[in-house]
């Protein structure tokens, strides 16, 4: 049953990104990336990290999306007002997105898809995640921490008017 549950929410989730680049409405877009969102999330839960996602939920569904949309309505874009590429800019992208393609084709052409299903029922939980995190990864953690911390500080920084 649960493979059923995976190949819909894989089809539901590369559809919806789909729709999110084919789209021409930016809120339209930005709704397709919530479903896309939800999808896998969904995924998170059919391999037991419950944990991972709620958050994810939270996070990316919630406040990430609605910042986008909100700032979308906002900026009121229009296609007249839009600017147009030129050709040479769409055949640029489109090399560069074939050439992207091979490259991770090339990448994973050897890669097995024998997947071990997961032995351990509580491999998701917030009591081993965070056990692994502060046991084991305990040094990046805090070294991205000060990467975050460092960011803040620089949008501030740009942020902040200049007073003559």
């Amino acid at each position: 049953m649960s493979q059923y549950i995976f190949y819909f929410l894989s089809f539901l989730a590369i559809l919806s990104a789909l729709m999110v680049v084919i789209s021409k409405n930016p809120v339209h877009s930005v709704l397709y990336l919530i479903i896309t969102f939800f999808a896998i999330a969904g995924h998170y839960v059919l391999l037991n990290a419950q944990f991972l996602a709620a958050v994810h939920i939270i996070v990316y569904a919630g406040a990430i999306m609605v910042l986008f949309l909100y700032v979308i309505m906002m900026l009121n874009l229009n296609a007249e007002v839009e600017p147009h590429k030129s050709s040479l800019q769409k055949v640029a992208a489109t090399i560069a997105g074939g050439i992207l393609m091979i490259v991770l084709v090339g990448a994973l052409k050897n890669v097995s898809p024998d997947v071990t299903p997961v032995v351990n029922s509580e491999a998701g939980l917030i009591k081993n995640l965070g056990h692994t995190l502060y046991n084991e990864f305990a040094l990046p953690f805090e070294v991205s921490s000060i990467l975050f911390l460092a960011a803040m500080v620089g949008a501030v920084m740009l942020g902040k008017k200049e007073i003559n």
